[in-house]
């Protein structure tokens, strides 16, 4: 699949300069902020995530780019239209799955398929050069109920009548929640196919290691955007040295750094801990030094620590830390 950058200026499917441009967008629900003065840009063939929390916004922010909601303030263009002015031209461009499963469960994958042509006044004939990647592994249960389906494979169905019409722009609100490891590696297998054929995507996760498959990350917190930027470059600009740190109790020892004069940020990462200095430039092997003394008069007496990089999951965590001021 390879799509046109090109389109005169009188022509309704001319590419804009960017796929989605946000300016200073809110949305309120009553006493509710659910998104406060958020901007940002989408370049045209960029796989772009928004990362964060449940509550975090981006369910408000991604039915507003697909003209189901309108702002309270500020603006939101996609493909250079309005999603309030220009809705109906919109909706036939833009391809859309939301976070929870919103086909007919009783009706079969086929079916469903065949109605979300209809919607869009064209037909799986026409769209299946654009599906048929994905539709190849759910043809064998063509005729099953989507409500029979696997979540996988109710996933890709999902994403085959989003992309049916052949849509210029993809949004995906957390595709993969409650999806197993191997169906969400599958899913962002697809996701890869799609944006190599120069489709725009733009998806939603809570999950951070789905992050670093995208271009560029919007890292969204209570409403707000704490930092855009690539995946690579939100780890390297961690601001101060970051340890992972292992001993056989963890949850002490977790108390036990927090109590370190200089701990900046102590949090369980899996079987370790995360430890941040708050002393930037510091010798890497001084900090191990002091974190060792410090723990064996605590008693912990097998630490291990080791400098690493920091991940996009460390940044958020400091970011949304400084945002609340702790």
């Amino acid at each position: 699949m390879t799509r046109e950058a090109g389109g005169s200026a009188g022509d309704p499917r001319a590419v804009a300069a960017h796929a989605v441009e946000v300016r200073d967008f809110t949305k309120r629900f009553g006493q509710v902020t659910a998104v406060d003065g958020v901007s940002v840009d989408i370049a045209q063939g960029e796989l772009f995530g928004f990362i964060g929390p449940d509550g975090a916004g981006k369910t408000t922010l991604f039915r507003t780019m697909v003209t189901l909601l309108v702002p309270d303030a500020g603006s939101v263009k996609v493909l250079g239209r309005d999603v309030v002015d220009d809705l109906w031209e919109l909706r036939a461009r833009v391809g859309y799955m939301p976070g929870r499963f919103s086909l007919y469960p009783d009706l079969s994958a086929m079916e469903n398929l065949q109605f979300f042509a209809s919607v869009f006044g064209t037909s799986v004939e026409a769209g299946m050069s654009i599906i048929e990647p994905i539709w190849r592994q759910l043809a064998p249960f063509a005729g099953r109920r989507a409500g029979a389906l696997s979540g996988g494979m109710k996933q890709k169905l999902a994403l085959c009548c989003a992309l049916v019409h052949a849509p210029d722009i993809l949004f995906l609100d957390e595709p993969t929640t409650g999806v197993d490891a191997v169906s969400r590696r599958e899913f962002w297998d697809l996701l890869d196919r799609l944006r190599a054929g120069g489709l725009t995507i733009v998806v939603s996760t809570p999950y951070m290691d789905e992050a670093i498959r995208c271009d560029r990350v919007a890292l969204m917190q209570k409403g707000k955007l704490l930092l855009v930027d690539t995946p690579q470059a939100i780890g390297d600009a961690y601001p101060r040295p970051l340890f992972a740190v292992r001993a056989t109790d963890r949850l002490g020892t977790l108390g036990v750094l927090r109590r370190f004069p200089h701990a900046a940020a102590v949090w369980p990462f899996g079987e370790v801990v995360h430890y941040t200095d708050a002393r930037a430039g510091m010798a890497d092997a001084s900090i191990i030094a002091e974190l060792e003394t410090f723990a064996g008069a605590s008693g912990v007496d097998d630490l291990e620590v080791q400098a690493i990089d920091a991940g996009i999951e460390d940044a958020f965590m400091w970011h949304m830390m400084a945002q609340e001021g702790v």
